[in-house]
């Protein structure tokens, strides 16, 4: 499973399907950010067709102070119904969510960054943004932290975001790239534009986004 983008919302249901998924061997390749973040049920409508989009939200994960000051203006009260994102993604969107950064390796060594050339300390420039994924599941046994760093924007520092990987019980990969800017590091159709959102803008195709991709890839293709 390949998700890119932005998958902010999720009803209940998905989310447990793809955690059972990956209990019984699916990779998943996040390759995106802000991901299971807003509970947006399906319900039957008025006619009892089934699949119909709730639009009342709520959150995925326990939530913060900053949330619940940010969102009970616009969205609330409202319950508080969702399992920790962390689960399935292995970090999960923090708050204040909406900047950018450079995507700076961690772990040089792992076998994600074979054939980059990548060393501790160096970075992707603009490659984290617009949203991200942050607070990485330190009580999962094995989980990595391949890249980290601090989120900005308009000069002001807002936090960390934190890329990802561990794997499943059968050997299957899940891999957080955590940003929704990751899909321009990989091409530059015809057309295309750059995207600029809030104070962040990516610098377009890069061989290590193409690479890292292409490990991650051929990993979770191999799985069991």
């Amino acid at each position: 499973m390949i998700s890119v983008g932005h998958d902010e919302y999720w009803d209940v249901r998905q989310f447990h399907n793809v955690k059972q998924a990956i209990h019984d061997g699916l990779s998943v390749l996040w390759l995106s950010a802000n991901d299971v973040y807003m509970v947006t049920p399906y319900t039957p409508n008025a006619r009892g067709e089934p699949n119909r989009r709730l639009t009342r939200e709520t959150c995925f994960g326990e939530f913060r102070e900053e949330e619940k000051e940010a969102y009970s203006k616009v969205l609330g009260p409202f319950e508080n119904p969702g399992p920790d994102e962390r689960d399935i993604i292995g970090a999960r969107t923090v708050v204040p969510f909406n900047g950018g950064g450079d995507w700076t390796c961690t772990r040089p060594n792992h076998w994600l960054f074979e054939g980059t050339g990548m060393k501790k300390g160096e970075s992707i420039p603009g490659l984290v943004g617009w949203e991200f994924h942050g607070e990485p599941d330190a009580s999962r046994p094995g989980l990595d932290v391949v890249a980290e760093g601090h989120v900005w924007a308009g000069g002001v520092r807002l936090g960390q975001y934190a890329a990802t990987v561990f794997e499943g019980p059968k050997r299957n990969l899940v891999f957080n790239a955590s940003t929704i800017f990751w899909s321009q590091g990989l091409s530059s159709p015809p057309g295309h534009q750059i995207p600029w959102s809030h104070f962040s803008r990516p610098h377009g195709p890069d061989s290590r986004v193409q690479q890292i991709t292409r490990n991650a890839l051929r990993r979770a293709l191999s799985a069991p």
